[in-house]
Order: C-alpha cells, then structure tokens, then sequence
C-alpha cells in the first residue's frame, strides 16, 4: 500500500481530465502553485515572527 506504479498513475491523470477536462488542468494547476507559493511565503513569515518578538522582549 502507497506504491503506485505507472498504470496507477495513468488511470488518476484519466480520471481527472474526465472530470475537469482539459481546458481546465492548466487553471488548476496554476491555482495549486499559488496555493504552495503563498504557503511557503507564510512559513517563512512565521519563523521570522517570532524572533522578533524575543528581540523586543530582551529590550
């Protein structure tokens, strides 16, 4: 379990052209990648946050 092979992964892809169609995918996987981008932007916001708090606190 958790393997997947090649036919697997082609019978996912199929599904989702069926379901989403063609014109579609390219959308969604450009939403998808703003989704991540603006994720990672908001982890490294995060980390730095609290830094900045400890330097105020130790004033």
């Amino acid at each position: 379990m958790g393997n997947l092979g090649f036919r697997e992964i082609l019978v996912i892809l199929l599904i989702i052209v069926i379901l989403f169609g063609a014109k579609r995918i390219p959308e969604l996987m450009r939403g998808m990648g703003q989704g991540v981008k603006e994720f990672k932007s908001g982890m490294r916001d995060g980390e730095s946050a609290p830094t900045e708090e400890k330097k105020d606190a130790a004033k």
